[in-house]
């Protein structure tokens, strides 16, 4: 059954797996409810990386992708090319909701990225996704509830990522904590939280 408010929701990640590392279960809830959900990534700088997040996405059920070939950590040079392939897509697809890094988020291509979505998606609610290693601060205002199934094919995804296996933040029992720390905010026994940067309801 789909959502009541967002058919159209496009993913936007910075790079290959920051989409998925910090809203995977969100993901696949929407899917499963019969959202039409697309993801881009505009950076992937090896063609290991194109194919385990194209692995990945399959796991999540996400059959809409494009992943692209903007320079990494050099976006701000890019910002008006960025924009325009960002306005471009929006003005062929109805999105109703884009997941963006948050605001408050320190990486210069995620900063880029989620100023660029603010102009693009004038018409769209927006939800900023939490990267903790890249936030002092994280204003999550939204929480998005998750099940047990959720969650593992979340981390069963993450596992595509074979060439990032080492860094801390893939570690399973770390994202499962986490998952289970957003849940406790509502009463819950997982969940996924955002920073509502817009929110649009028609």
């Amino acid at each position: 059954m789909r959502n009541n408010f967002f058919e159209n929701i496009l993913v936007i990640s910075p790079h290959t797996d920051d989409g998925e590392l910090a809203a995977g279960g969100t993901i696949r809830r929407f899917v499963e409810e019969g959202s039409n959900v697309s993801y881009i990534a505009l950076s992937a700088p090896r063609k290991e990386l194109k194919e385990e997040c194209a692995e990945c996405l399959g796991i999540l059920g996400v059959e809409d992708y494009f992943i692209l070939d903007f320079p990494r950590r050099r976006f701000p040079e890019k910002r008006q090319e960025i924009l325009q392939y960002l306005f471009d897509y929006n003005k062929e697809h109805r999105v109703d909701l884009v997941l963006t890094p948050s605001t408050q988020d320190l990486h210069q291509d995620h900063q880029t990225v989620t100023n660029e979505v603010m102009r693009a998606f004038k018409h769209s609610t927006i939800f900023g996704y939490e990267l903790p290693w890249n936030n002092i601060i994280f204003h999550e205002n939204c929480f998005i509830s998750l099940n047990g199934a959720h969650v593992e094919k979340k981390l069963r995804a993450l596992k595509c990522y074979d060439t990032q296996k080492t860094r801390l933040y893939f570690d399973r029992e770390y994202l499962h904590g986490l998952l289970r720390a957003k849940g406790l905010h509502i009463g819950e026994k997982y969940a996924e939280s955002f920073e509502v940067i817009k929110l649009v309801l028609s």
